[in-house]
């Protein structure tokens, strides 16, 4: 069996090593002819809208997955007429906007932060008269890593925030006094049969994640449970899906979907009875899909701009090292590293050393 990917960075790279134990072969398709999966996939180097590539993409696999969602939708229409394609077109459509996934949520009975449309600043400025500030200007699709949002704080930021964000049709959000940020990945099989990961406890800066932490005991597991379960029935959802969420007060307000597998579950790798990367292959293939449990406590630290040593990680006990390969460049993922430990005392001395390399 041979899976094509859409996109070849490090999510693609992980999701191959993941199955080549699994006697799976990979094909991905990426513009960057060093993109970080070469080493594991074969690599179609093209245009994700480049005609002859998605036809030689096409031609060399049995199905289509992605590593990222802002894929053109005529590719993905164009795919889904030659082979199995999973998560399906319709599931990407509905997340890859921010205010149709916001729009969903809120006819599922999801809780949110009070949001508005925005094609002008005219609209922004009424917007922001209903909302108050501060809130968070979006752009509705192509936004990541806290790219394409502005934090509002005084009446004077809205024309400027407007000009940034070039114009394009965003979403107003309310800004929401939040204890933490969580989320929750779920992996559902063809048959529908649903698995969750415990919540990850997430901490970012400047809008990348930074460490993630499973919370196997997680006061709000159940509630996020339900809620994740109400969207992969809604969109007949099939592979990893992850849902951030803010904790705030006693509930939780929904954030965004990642139709795929995400960053706050790379501690799975190291950390779970069977990765997110493994549990997404076996969905989208029909395959039993395996336990999501962890072993004992667990953490994943991004490397972001530059990376430690490999040395200097692999000497914290129970740490394990992960390089993407990745030029190092501002604001980039370029590895991460986890901490895994039975012992809460020895668990949170190495994730302190941990974070220590990284500050």
């Amino acid at each position: 069996m041979i899976v094509g990917i859409l996109g070849g960075g490090q999510l693609a790279r992980m999701l191959a090593l993941a199955g080549h134990p699994l006697g799976l072969k990979f094909v991905v398709l990426d513009p960057a002819p060093d993109a970080c999966s070469g080493v594991v996939a074969e690599q179609v180097v093209g245009a994700y809208d480049d005609p002859q590539k998605l036809k030689l993409f096409a031609d060399k696999v049995d199905i289509v997955t992605y590593e990222f969602e802002n894929v053109p939708a005529e590719s993905v229409r164009y795919l889904t007429d030659k082979l199995p394609v999973y998560p399906s077109p319709d599931a990407l459509a509905f997340t890859r906007d921010r205010l149709t996934e916001k729009t969903m949520f809120r006819e599922l009975g999801i809780s949110t932060p009070e949001f508005y449309p925005i094609n002008s600043l005219d609209d922004l400025q009424e917007s922001v008269q209903k909302i108050g500030l501060p809130a968070i200007l979006k752009s509705r699709t192509l936004g990541y890593d806290g790219k394409g949002q502005f934090l509002l704080k005084k009446n004077e930021d809205l024309p400027l925030a407007w000009e940034q964000l070039e114009g394009v049709p965003c979403i107003l959000e309310s800004f929401v006094p939040f204890s933490r940020e969580i989320s929750i990945i779920a992996a559902r099989a063809r048959n529908g049969k649903t698995v969750f990961y415990p919540v990850s406890e997430n901490v970012h800066k400047s809008g990348i994640l930074h460490l993630s932490t499973c919370r196997s005991d997680d006061p709000m597991q159940k509630a996020a449970e339900n809620y994740s379960k109400l969207l992969l029935d809604k969109l007949g959802y099939i592979g990893v899906l992850s849902l951030e969420l803010f904790h705030s007060g006693g509930s939780l307000l929904a954030n965004e979907i990642a139709p795929r597998v995400h960053n706050s579950g790379h501690w799975t790798i190291d950390g779970a009875h069977t990765c997110q990367f493994e549990n997404h292959l076996r969905a989208i293939l029909g395959l039993p899909l395996g336990d999501t449990s962890a072993y004992g406590y667990c953490a994943m630290v991004n490397f972001v701009g530059r990376i430690p040593e490999s040395k200097d990680v692999l000497a914290i006990k129970n740490a394990h090292f992960h390089d993407y390969a990745k030029e190092p460049r501002l604001g980039r993922k370029i590895g991460h590293g986890t901490v895994c430990s039975q012992r809460e005392d020895e668990f949170g001395r190495s994730l302190e050393k941990l974070l220590a390399l990284v500050s």
